[in-house]
């Protein structure tokens, strides 16, 4: 009778492969070593996280290239005028804005491994056909599109991070994916540059360029579908014994191991609660700067006097600090465990840099300074993947995770279409209307940061009164935050600890903790 009652993947609830034996609470934990979380984990970096590290390249690499498609004659070539490179700019984020419901309902009824090459495909095909476009309509058209169909990657990458990692695990793997920001800037820069050097009397370089990047994401289209797994329940990676270990691994993450059910009671539960506007709020502040960097970088690196190859070339090592900074960042945020102090402390050398660029003049005596200030601007980009760590690590049940992210996804696309809206062509080559208003938004994105610090705090104390009234000890300890804890599961008491793989909400959930 002992083995009818051991718990498989199958008996979580919510789970994909929905068992006729379904038991929503397992009964007897699955034994579980350090060893064995430790192969656990390393098995699905190779077969989830690479994944998710190449896709997310590849559609950051798909909207990099804009910036250097327009030093290549792009505004010339299909006589843009005004400020309709601005709004080619920004009508991708508008797509991804307006398709955030959509997204956030696709997301819980799709299985990633049809929903995630489906997306690629659509904006594969969207970036081959900008390079067919001839006038500001057709671009206008064709990245429309392209930003409906990325409207879904970031929510869906980071479900399926918080889906297969440990709490304590979740900030690196975020970073590991989100840091493609720098690599695409460094790859877009050389193919930018190698690829202009084309001489065709069909294409001009811009074109190339973007055929060459569009056909790239079409081809791996059925590469994901082949490799990529949906859940635990169903990883061709994993020996049966090993996803049970697996589930068991998630336990103290308190947030649920994944369903296709979509909950409504989730849905206003997300609508209604202060933290989840705390979250927009950091998503749009944030992105506005970092919409200038991919939109007009290149143009303010044009401005400081360099020619079209020295501009490509020149953001070459502005990727490279992009990467170090999000790798960093998320370091030691999993090691000091407080998200939001980094968070703030990442905002202060992107005002210092912004006021360089503000305050000193265009001439070839100032460019080190300008120079210095352009690359300080690339600490901004460790605050993406810490705010999505933060997000998944704070938010409980499989629909209220995907409001949640497809709220954030939201106000970064928002910001996306705020930021190169701030700054005008008639601007050039100072842009400084632009450059002030980013200063105050920096300091505005610090002051939310503390706010939702302090709102966690008072939520972890309201969990603490709920557990009382319940018969449960006040304080718990977050296992889901230690980097060496697995084997611990093991001692939990029978009356905490059952309610981890559930798919309840971190409301729902009296045991859940909220991290800082």
């Amino acid at each position: 009778m002992e083995n009818d009652m051991k718990p498989t993947a199958l008996h979580v609830e919510g789970s994909f492969a929905e068992s006729p034996d379904f038991d929503p609470i397992p009964r007897q934990r699955i034994p579980l070593t350090e060893e064995d979380s430790k192969r656990i984990k390393r098995k699905t970096d190779r077969a989830i996280l690479t994944i998710l590290i190449w896709v997310y390249f590849l559609q950051i690499l798909d909207k990099t290239v804009l910036g250097f498609g327009a030093t290549y004659g792009l505004e010339e070539d299909t006589h843009l005028t005004g400020n309709q490179y601005s709004l080619i700019g920004s009508i991708a984020p508008i797509a991804q804005l307006a398709w955030q419901p959509c997204s956030s309902w696709l997301i819980v009824k799709v299985r990633p491994r049809i929903l995630m090459p489906t997306l690629c495909l659509g904006w594969g095909i969207a970036q081959t056909c900008m390079a067919a476009c001839h006038n500001f309509g057709q671009l206008l058209a064709a990245r429309f599109f392209l930003g409906l169909f990325e409207a879904g990657c970031l929510p869906l990458f980071s479900i399926l991070v918080a889906r297969w990692y440990r709490r304590a695990e979740q900030p690196i793997r975020v970073a590991a994916f989100y840091s493609t920001n720098g690599w695409a800037t460094i790859i877009a820069a050389a193919l930018s540059y190698g690829l202009s050097q084309i001489k065709s009397d069909v294409l001009k370089g811009w074109q190339i360029i973007f055929l060459f990047v569009g056909l790239l994401t079409i081809i791996t289209s059925p590469f994901i579908y082949w490799r990529l797994d949906d859940d635990i329940d169903t990883a061709r990676f994993l020996r049966e014994s090993e996803k049970e270990q697996a589930v068991e691994r998630l336990r103290a993450n308190q947030t649920g191991t994944g369903t296709r059910e979509y909950k409504m009671s989730h849905l206003w539960e997300a609508v209604l609660e202060p933290k989840t506007y705390l979250w927009i709020g950091l998503g749009l502040l944030l992105n506005i700067g970092a919409s200038v960097t991919n939109v007009f970088g290149p143009l303010i690196l044009k401005g400081l006097g360099f020619d079209t190859d020295h501009v490509t070339l020149l953001n070459m090592p502005f990727g490279a600090v992009q990467v170090i900074i999000i790798l960093l960042a998320s370091y030691l945020a999993q090691k000091a465990k407080m998200k939001g102090v980094i968070l703030a402390g990442l905002a202060l050398p992107v005002v210092a840099g912004l006021a360089l660029l503000y305050a000193l003049p265009r001439d070839q005596s100032a460019n080190g300074g300008l120079m210095a200030g352009f690359y300080l601007l690339a600490f901004l980009f460790g605050g993406n993947p810490l705010i999505v760590a933060w997000i998944v690590s704070n938010t409980g049940g499989t629909t209220k995770q995907s409001v949640c992210m497809s709220f954030y996804n939201a106000a970064t696309s928002a910001g996306n279409i705020i930021g190169p809206l701030l700054f005008n062509s008639t601007d050039a080559p100072t842009y400084r209307p632009g450059l002030k208003a980013c200063l105050g938004i920096f300091v505005a994105l610090v002051g939310v940061t503390l706010l939702q610090w302090v709102n966690l705090i008072v939520l972890n104390r309201m969990q603490a009164r709920r557990r009382v009234q319940n018969g449960k000890p006040a304080k718990l300890q977050d296992r889901s935050m230690r980097r060496n804890g697995a084997g611990e599961s093991v001692m939990v008491t029978e009356e905490t600890g059952q309610q981890g793989l559930m798919d309840l909400t971190d409301r729902e959930n009296d045991e859940f903790i909220y991290v800082y």
